[in-house]
């Protein structure tokens, strides 16, 4: 970086006029009088001033003549002996500036010495100026013929060039504000600083517009090129990229000059947001902002004057889409319901709503995804989009997925219905509702359990009231000595009473068990399944009372003990000796 300021560097340095320094340094080495050395407290700091004068001169000397020294070193120098020398001459300038800004400050070296140094660095930044300027021309000449694979190794080179423009820039400004201070005239100086400035904002905010237009351009040509020229392609848009960055950076260093200087920077400003996207104090400013939202306002106009018309009338069409689907998708459940609600069709209520919810919208995603279409979106995108999604979702939502595919083996299969008494589950009710993911059932007492669908499936599942009719099975006991064949007659008479038994499928009465205690019939009448308990609590009060009546027992279990006494033998008794 610093190869490329060397003979800037050593032109104005060897022009200083050493003789101040000398003059200096012979009035701070007399001694002091003895009114001086009277002085009071508080003017013990400019009894000190000599010292410091003396000490700062003489820095500010020994810099003067190792620039000279460097300087003249400089043209024998070659290779890295070369740029080492260039690297010394650019750090003893930096510290010969601290050291003359310490003096201004501090009002130590006589004014003519300060300005003659002052002096020196306005002649070494205009030299400097010109001379990056013309090597900043010859590395853009070389960044435009060198090929796409070695632009970047020319852009570093360039954008140091940059950073050492913007650091002289600096120093210019900071040599005008040492003249201030040093009671000089700078009306003219100010005023070349501030067209030479403005002048390179100018440049650097049309470089970044032009930037701006060629990064998209190769971001188009990228995106529609082959694979096999992408390469180069991609290589020219990090160039293009690399530079914009140098230019923004450039650009930032400026404007914060120029607001030092009085100049107005706000549509500069307003371009470095644009450009990057970073929000900074400056933002705030209401130039800024009116600005901003005034290119938006302009940007937004033109998109509606070029753009509009086509816009609005592809998303009427888009909304004449939705409008047809929506429709569409009313009637296609409508059409659903009607087929799954015929006769013909044995289908459950789960199945029937699932088919007439899906398929109104299945028929409004259709709608959609062509209306989408139609207006100029890829809808690809959103299709894999989707896929990555279900997968996704598949994984977070493994126990649902688990009840949902339950639910639909459940729907395909049917083994209940809604309004169906089952054992389900390990529960026992009616079933109240029915989704893909659970079902809701009603117990006979009137609690509301929901149970997970795949709990369902993969347990017994006992329909209760599926089938139109039902056989209820009871037993009823009677006494060994009882009429066996009287209450086989009173136990048809009462099944045959009976309004709700039928008479198709025959009753069965039969005696079916010796008990250990009673004969047990097994009465077997076939009912509507509507009237299955209420059969059978009728019929079991009915066998109770005749049986009451004609004098049948209904037995208990009961066990009869007979007890045996035996009598003991005599020779058995043992004899017990007297004591």
């Amino acid at each position: 970086m610093l190869m490329l300021t060397t003979h800037a560097l050593a032109i104005p340095l060897e022009q200083t006029n050493s003789q101040t320094i000398e003059k200096t340094n012979e009035q701070s080495s007399e001694p002091l009088t003895e009114q001086e050395s009277e002085l009071p407290a508080d003017s013990l700091q400019q009894s000190k001033t000599p010292v410091q004068s003396t000490k700062l001169a003489l820095e500010i000397e020994a810099l003067k003549a190792e620039l000279i020294a460097l300087t003249e070193s400089l043209g024998q120098a070659k290779g890295d002996d070369f740029s080492a020398i260039q690297l010394q001459l650019f750090h003893k300038n930096l510290e010969l500036r601290r050291d003359i800004d310490e003096a201004i400050k501090s009002e130590t070296i006589p004014i003519d010495a300060l300005q003659e140094l002052v002096r020196s660095q306005v002649q070494y930044v205009e030299s400097a100026i010109n001379f990056l300027n013309t090597k900043t021309q010859d590395v853009s000449e070389n960044l435009s013929n060198a090929p796409a694979e070695q632009r970047l190794l020319v852009l570093n080179s360039f954008g140091e060039l940059q950073a050492l423009i913007d650091l002289i820039y600096q120093w210019s400004a900071e040599n005008i504000s040492w003249l201030n201070a040093l009671k000089v005239a700078t009306v003219n100086a100010q005023g070349n600083f501030n067209v030479k400035l403005q002048g390179r904002i100018r440049m650097l905010a049309a470089s970044i517009n032009y930037y701006h237009r060629q990064r998209q351009v190769l971001q188009q040509q990228i995106s529609a090129s082959p694979l096999s020229e992408k390469a180069n392609l991609e290589v020219s848009l990090l160039a293009v990229s690399q530079r914009l960055t140098i230019a923004l950076k450039s650009l930032k260093a400026m404007i914060k000059l120029a607001k030092n200087a009085g100049i107005e920077t706000s549509q500069y400003q307003q371009l470095m947001f644009e450009s990057t996207g970073e929000l900074t104090y400056e933002i705030l400013d209401f130039k800024v902002l009116g600005g901003i939202f005034a290119n938006l306002g302009e940007k937004f106009v033109n998109w509606l004057m070029n753009n509009g018309v086509q816009y609005l009338f592809k998303l009427l069409i888009f909304a004449f889409i939705v409008f047809i689907a929506s429709k569409l998708a009313k009637l296609t459940a409508v059409a659903v319901n009607r087929a799954t609600s015929a006769k013909q069709v044995n289908m459950s209520r789960l199945m029937k709503d699932f088919f007439v919810n899906m398929s109104g919208k299945v028929v409004l995603i259709i709608g959609i995804m062509i209306g989408l279409s139609q207006i100029g979106i890829d809808i690809t995108p959103v299709l894999a989009g989707f896929g990555i999604a279900s997968i996704i979702i598949g994984f977070a939502l493994q126990d649902t997925l688990s009840n949902l595919a339950s639910g639909m083996m459940l729907l395909i299969y049917k083994p209940f219905d809604e309004g169906d008494f089952v054992y389900a589950g390990g529960v026992n009710g009616k079933v109240s509702h029915m989704s893909l993911v659970n079902t809701t059932i009603r117990t006979f007492d009137n609690q509301i359990i929901i149970i997970p669908n795949s709990k369902i499936w993969g347990d017994v599942i006992k329909n209760v009231t599926q089938e139109r009719i039902r056989r209820v099975d009871m037993v009823f006991g009677i006494g060994y000595k009882d009429d066996l064949l009287k209450a086989e007659q009173i136990l048809t008479e009462i099944v045959a009473s009976h309004a709700n038994v039928l008479k198709s499928p025959e009753t069965i009465i039969k005696v079916n068990t010796l008990n250990t205690s009673s004969v047990d019939f097994i009465v077997r009448p076939w009912v509507k399944t509507d009237f299955y308990w209420d059969v059978y609590w009728d019929i079991t009060k009915e066998v109770k009372l005749r049986f009451d009546r004609e004098g049948i027992s209904i037995p208990f279990p009961q066990q009869d003990v007979h007890l045996h006494m035996v009598e003991p033998e005599s020779s058995t008794i043992a004899q017990v000796p007297k004591t």
